[in-house]
């Protein structure tokens, strides 16, 4: 193993490069990681377009990338349930495991969390990474590591289809058809919830999402979402509501067709983090509002689901680029969000 490695680093708001980093040395508890494909995130593209997401703001140099699979090539000396060769998923985020959070078991919510390309945090856009152990979750040799790389994403919509609740003979609806919402699709499926919609404005990701599994498809900009859900529904509404597109409109939607006493989960972000909602209407359908923020103790259940055939994560790639494409890989991701729902960077070269 040579010493050297290429990084991704991110020089500017827009700017993207290829350098050369000392690869690192695992600490006696850690794994040293040959990082083989690394998912493009909705905050990665974020981030590499406006420089930085609300208080996050990135100060080149800056390595972005958290969604990881790849081999463990060295094992620190307290490590004994990792060997080299093993193929891992790496969960990003390293929490103080003594906060009140952390001790409830609520670690995503630990306020001192070290978690992947969240400034000042480098990310993985590199050919090897050092993590802690018992964050690189072993994956079986059936799964491929792209697949690994993309269990950090299901285990997204893994935590919102538990906040909801989801169970066998719901109908669920699922706003915004981008990465997030296709895996939250897929983890309600295989929790066993019966009916899913998936509501967006763009058609190929509609194609997409029955490819995928869809029951029904809403075309928000060729229908009345809220007519199409009660339609689809005999006019019950929706037991279930996963809002990933982060808008006022879809969350307005959502409250209007959700049934009586239904759950909503709020997953994505508002440009502005502010909303004005018909509260009104809320509280007379006795509505309850989970939300979620990452994930906690999903990282085993999103590898079993997909290593049973449950989900087909890798059927939300749409477009696979290599380390050396870094920079059209980014701009492409920004500028073409139409067409590609799921970009992977691979970092290995054959």
């Amino acid at each position: 193993m040579e010493n050297k490695m290429k990084v991704a680093i991110m020089t500017g708001a827009g700017e993207i490069e290829l350098t050369e980093r000392e690869i690192p040395v695992p600490k006696e508890d850690e794994v040293l990681v040959q990082v083989e494909y690394v998912g493009v995130c909705g905050s990665d593209l974020h981030y590499y377009e406006a420089g930085g997401i609300g208080a996050n703001i990135v100060k080149p140099p800056f390595v972005l990338g958290h969604e990881a699979g790849g081999k463990v090539v060295k094992v620190g000396s307290s490590v004994t349930h990792l060997k080299v060769g093993d193929k891992v998923a790496l969960e990003p985020g390293k929490t103080c495991g003594k906060c009140e959070f952390c001790k409830t078991g609520k670690y995503n919510l630990c306020p001192d969390v070290i978690f992947f390309a969240t400034p000042p945090i480098d990310g993985v856009f590199q050919e090897y990474v050092a993590h802690e152990a018992d964050l690189c979750f072993k994956v079986p040799d059936s799964m491929s590591t792209m697949e690994a790389a993309l269990i950090e994403p299901l285990a997204v919509g893994f935590h919102a289809a538990r906040q909801g609740n989801a169970q066998l003979g719901q109908t669920a609806v699922v706003t915004g058809a981008g990465c997030i919402g296709f895996v939250s699709m897929m983890a309600l499926k295989a929790m066993g919830v019966t009916e899913v919609i998936m509501v967006d404005i763009m058609p190929k990701r509609l194609k997409k999402a029955t490819e995928l599994g869809a029951t029904a498809v809403i075309n928000g900009t060729e229908q009345d979402v809220v007519k199409a859900v009660m339609a689809l529904t005999n006019g019950k509404g929706a037991d279930l509501v996963i809002e990933t597109a982060g808008s006022e409109i879809t969350t307005r939607q959502s409250i209007e067709f959700a049934k009586k006493g239904a759950t909503i989960v709020l997953v994505g972000y508002s440009a502005s983090g502010e909303m004005t909602l018909p509260m009104g209407l809320a509280l007379d359908k006795e509505l309850t509002f989970k939300t979620v923020f990452r994930y906690r103790h999903i990282y085993p259940i999103a590898i079993e689901a997909v290593a049973s055939g449950k989900v087909n994560v890798k059927d939300i790639v749409t477009n696979v680029f290599t380390l050396d494409e870094i920079k059209k890989a980014m701009d492409d991701s920004v500028n073409h969000k139409a067409d590609i729902v799921k970009s992977v960077i691979k970092i290995k070269a054959d």
